[in-house]
C-alpha cells in the first residue's frame, strides 16, 4: 500500500512540474535546437526548421539559439538565414550572433564551460500567410568548420503586448 502511494505521489509531482514548465512558457509557438555533430559545424551542414503558422494577426519574436563551449575561438558567429514562405517565396538575411563583450567576457547563460545564447533576431514580426515556413541556417564564418558549437536552434514566440 505504501509503495503504491509513493508511486502515485511521484506521478503527481512529475505531472505538476510539467504543467508548471508549460505554463511558464505560454508565449512559445515553436522551439527546436539541433545538435551539431562532433561539436564542429561544417559549412555544408545546413540546419532546417519547419514552423506551422496559423496566426497572421499577432506579432511574433524570432530568436536564434546557440550553445557553445568556452573554447569557442571567436567572439561572434555569422549566419546566413533563408526563409521559405508557404507560397514558395524566399527571403534571405545575415545575422551576427555576438557571444562576448569587448573584454572577452562571454554573454548568455553559462554553467561551467557551456554557454547558452538566445539572440533576438527579428522582433515584432507579423507572418503574412498561414502555413509552413521553412527556416534554413548556414554558418557564414570564413572557415569550413566552426569548432565548439554544440547546438543551434530557432524559437518563435508571441510578442508580449506593450502596455500603454
Amino acid at each position: 500500500m505504501k509503495k503504491k502511494f509513493a508511486v502515485r505521489s511521484l506521478q503527481f509531482i512529475v505531472v505538476a512540474i510539467l504543467f508548471l514548465l508549460i505554463a511558464c512558457d505560454s508565449n512559445r509557438i515553436f522551439e527546436k535546437n539541433i545538435d551539431i555533430p562532433d561539436y564542429s559545424w561544417d559549412v555544408k551542414n545546413k540546419l532546417t526548421f519547419d514552423v506551422n503558422i496559423d496566426d497572421t494577426t499577432s506579432l511574433h519574436n524570432l530568436y536564434v539559439n546557440v550553445r557553445h563551449a568556452s573554447q569557442y575561438p571567436y567572439a561572434n558567429l555569422y549566419l546566413f538565414i533563408v526563409i521559405k514562405f508557404p507560397n514558395g517565396k524566399l527571403a534571405k538575411d545575415t545575422l551576427e550572433c555576438v557571444f562576448s563583450d569587448q573584454n572577452g567576457k562571454w554573454k548568455g547563460e553559462g554553467m561551467g564551460d557551456i554557454w547558452d545564447n538566445q539572440i533576438l533576431w527579428k522582433p515584432n514580426v507579423k507572418f503574412p500567410l498561414k502555413g509552413k515556413y521553412t527556416f534554413e541556417y548556414e554558418q557564414a564564418m570564413r572557415t569550413e568548420q566552426i569548432p565548439f558549437i554544440m547546438d543551434v536552434g530557432l524559437r518563435v514566440e508571441k510578442a508580449k503586448k506593450k502596455s500603454k
